[in-house]
């Protein structure tokens, strides 16, 4: 730590630079925090699309998501893997696959949800309680302004021409 007052840096009056810094923390901290569940951020994520969307095709859920079918397909085998959900043939479509959720992965929504809402609270503290809502509503206009989906995270996108910034062979 030096002696120079972090207020003072041309960086702390950047929008781009804090919110990309309090990005970094949030997704750290996220991740330290879903580590004993022995889930990641997007396979939390995928988890949540699944609840509002049970039975969908892993298709259907690569169309909700704006997502490559590739990085689907390996959130999905994680998932699987962990027993979380279930892959079952489709009673409409024979070609295609439906996703399931299992009660493991409703149970692991419902602890990560809890992590979640403690990270949330943990990042707003500073704030007084009634100016949080106002920040989350400006922090939406702000994500909804710049084109982002709401609710993905745009390392699981694709942008034109772009592969998904997400590794699916670490996840």
């Amino acid at each position: 730590m030096t002696d120079a007052d972090p207020e003072n840096s041309p960086l702390f009056e950047s929008a781009a630079f804090l919110l990309g810094q309090l990005g970094s923390h949030s997704a750290y901290r996220f991740e330290q925090l879903l580590a004993p569940l022995g889930i990641k951020p997007p396979q939390y994520g995928t988890l949540r699309l699944l609840e509002a969307n049970d039975g969908r095709t892993q298709q259907q859920l690569c169309d909700l998501l704006g997502i490559h079918r590739n990085v689907m397909v390996s959130l999905i085998d994680a998932l699987e893997k962990r027993g979380l959900v279930e892959r079952r043939r489709h009673p409409a479509d024979r070609r295609a696959h439906a996703v399931h959720l299992l009660p493991a992965g409703r149970e692991a929504i419902a602890r990560a949800a809890e992590l979640a809402d403690r990270l949330n609270a943990e990042l707003l503290a500073p704030l007084e309680p009634e100016d949080r809502p106002r920040m989350l509503a400006m922090l939406q206009r702000i994500a909804i302004g710049t084109g982002l989906t709401p609710g993905v995270h745009p390392g699981l996108t694709l942008g034109p021409g772009a592969l998904p910034m997400y590794d699916p062979g670490h996840s």
